[in-house]
């Protein structure tokens, strides 16, 4: 992936739809450069994962990762260059000077990824926080930066998406991540339900860890719950519905995890296409609802008692 030359939307489209299944589904509604911005930003930040994608036995391959971040870092420094130097993210560079999008994102972004190149334990909740924010909530600050959101407040509620994200992504990827030596739930919150790693290796589902995840995925709602309160701020040109498919189908991978017994070891929780429809059919029906609404101009009332009865929609240019 990062010997790709990602200079052109299409390749950052390409990469999108095969890394990104439902963002590249939720995408769909966005507006032709918002979209686009959105599919660039991804390609960057799906190269720097893949280029920590180190298993935990795989300790040699871990100088070849981090001469690859290094090598993003330098890249970065040509798209935030006053400058037009030659570089491979032509495309990004275009986006961060459009939407005015902090490189420090960026920078945060290969921070968190980093993190996954040593054997990772988190001790407490805030250090798990502190990851998520890096590789997850950084994206949704970015994402508000291109939706046009950027008040101080719906920048809280982003970063409060991508936590709720990212830990419904620890939460159903657990089985997977013991299996490249990465355990993300916070060592403090393990020994207090009576979890060890040794059980959780083992892959059976017991009442610890039954009762464990309940507590997880009652934290993840909670974040859910608190982050909708900023989705009321994001434009209603398709930003808004994007993030609430995403939002939506997201939280339905904590119900997947429920139906499923718990068993994150050997189950994969997953929202099915039919749910993927089901969910996004009356929120696309919303979004063009409100969307007509706003665009219907009221224009106000003369006195000449010919227009006390009319509707504003029965008025030329009253609605459009």
């Amino acid at each position: 992936m990062a010997g790709i030359v990602l200079h052109t939307i299409a390749h950052a489209r390409e990469i999108t739809r095969r890394y990104a299944r439902t963002f590249y589904f939720a995408s769909h509604v966005l507006p032709a450069a918002k979209r686009d911005a959105a599919y660039v930003v991804y390609a960057f930040c799906r190269t720097a994962d893949n280029i920590t994608d180190v298993h935990g036995e795989d300790t040699e391959r871990i100088p070849d990762a981090e001469r690859g971040i290094a090598r993003l870092r330098d890249e970065l420094d040509a798209v935030y260059a006053d400058a037009d130097g030659p570089t491979r993210w032509v495309a990004l560079r275009d986006v961060v000077r459009r939407y005015h999008i902090p490189r420090q994102y960026f920078d945060e972004l290969l921070n968190g990824v980093a993190m996954d190149l040593t054997p990772r334990r988190f001790e407490t909740w805030a250090d798990l926080e502190v990851y998520c924010y890096r590789v997850a909530s950084v994206v949704g600050l970015i994402m508000t930066h291109i939706f046009g959101a950027t008040t101080p407040a719906a920048l809280t509620h982003a970063v409060q998406l991508g936590t709720a994200m990212q830990l419904t992504n620890i939460l159903r990827d657990i089985g997977e991540d013991l299996r490249m030596g990465r355990v993300y739930l916070p060592q403090e919150e393990l020994r207090s339900f009576g979890v060890t790693e040794q059980a959780l290796a083992a892959g059976t589902v017991t009442p610890a860890i039954v009762a464990l995840l309940q507590f997880q995925i009652g934290r993840a709602r909670g974040l859910y719950r608190e982050a909708d309160r900023g989705i009321p701020m994001i434009p209603q040109d398709g930003s808004r519905f994007s993030t609430q498919l995403m939002r939506s189908l997201y939280s339905r991978i904590l119900d997947a995890i429920e139906r499923n017994g718990y068993d994150v070891f050997a189950h994969r929780a997953h929202v099915r296409p039919t749910t993927k429809l089901r969910l996004a059919i009356p929120l696309l029906l919303r979004s063009f609802m409100d969307r007509a609404v706003k665009a219907v101009r009221v224009v106000p009332r003369r006195n000449d008692a010919r227009h006390h009865d009319a509707s504003p929609l029965s008025r030329p240019g009253g609605g459009r």
